[in-house]
């Protein structure tokens, strides 16, 4: 669907706070702009993003269209296990996008 990049530390220490950066390449159409004939360009934007660790949902969001094309999320979260961290998302057309990364807790 699209391209997206997740980045997690390669390792960390267990019960330390790391940053998780997402970053998803979508156009986000909002259903009001215009193409060159003057038609309107359909509605898509990414409408719901789950994240996973281990397993384990840290993160639910419900995106609309006032969120930018490409859209960039940061957020923290307590080191807990080994495993993977997964980021899966639904656009308006239907299309799931998921993107995946490793974490080595020790």
């Amino acid at each position: 669907m699209s391209n997206a990049r997740l980045s997690v530390p390669a390792k960390a220490r267990p019960g330390e706070i790391i940053l998780i950066r997402l970053l998803l390449e979508h156009p986000m159409e909002s259903g009001f702009r215009r193409d060159s004939l003057g038609r309107a360009v359909a509605k898509n934007v990414i409408h719901s993003l789950v994240v996973r660790y281990d397993g384990r949902e840290i993160l639910r969001a419900e995106l609309g269209s006032g969120i930018a094309a490409n859209p960039y999320l940061a957020f923290y979260t307590r080191a807990t296990a080994s495993g993977e961290v997964e980021a899966r998302w639904v656009d308006d057309a239907g299309l799931v996008g998921s993107v995946r990364a490793p974490i080595a807790v020790a």
